[in-house]
């Protein structure tokens, strides 16, 4: 991947369009890591982290949900772990204390937008205009139930052939990073 800060953009064509624009082979600078390792960034994928906040508590609205910046993981992780695309991913924050010891107030996760049929594991819930973030069991009955790992929110469950209106799955949580 060749970035126009790469090269030379002194001069045009014919058709006045930067030099950069028909440069071809190495560029004569990288991009390095903090050690001053050259880094490829074709290696990397780079996930959306949006300024939104899912609820370990009992809601956060979903208002403003522009992309501040993005974070880079690795593309061969993704393909072999995750094993879906980078377009499917988002990054957003957890705030509250519903889930503590799992997720804490201030960690990031990310989410896989097409893991949206419940099975078990955390999951990012749209529950009357919130976003949330909860442990979710399939259940028998055609049902989920929904709990927090902290005792002071209490479980529930959803019929998943007769959703309420304003409630989906947005995605199974992927990973997490806390700052220690």
């Amino acid at each position: 991947m060749m970035l126009d800060s790469d090269v030379s953009t002194t001069g045009s064509f014919a058709t006045n369009e930067p030099i950069a624009h028909y440069a071809v082979g190495p560029s004569t600078s990288q991009v390095m890591d903090t050690q001053g390792n050259p880094v490829c960034l074709e290696e990397f994928a780079f996930i959306p982290r949006y300024n939104l906040k899912a609820s370990a508590g009992y809601g956060a609205s979903t208002d403003g949900e522009k992309p501040l910046f993005t974070m880079a993981f690795r593309k061969y992780w993704i393909d072999n772990y995750l094993r879906c695309q980078p377009s499917d991913l988002s990054v957003i924050s957890v705030k509250g204390d519903s889930m503590e010891g799992v997720l804490n107030d201030r960690d990031v996760i990310l989410i896989n937008h097409t893991d949206n049929d419940p099975g078990t594991g955390l999951y990012v819930l749209r529950m009357d205009g919130d976003l949330i973030v909860k442990r979710v069991q399939r259940i028998p009955g055609g049902k989920i139930k929904v709990t927090s790992a902290n005792t002071a929110y209490e479980p529930f469950e959803v019929d998943l052939a007769n959703l309420p209106n304003d409630f989906s799955i947005i995605g199974r949580v992927v990973w997490f990073g806390r700052q220690i």
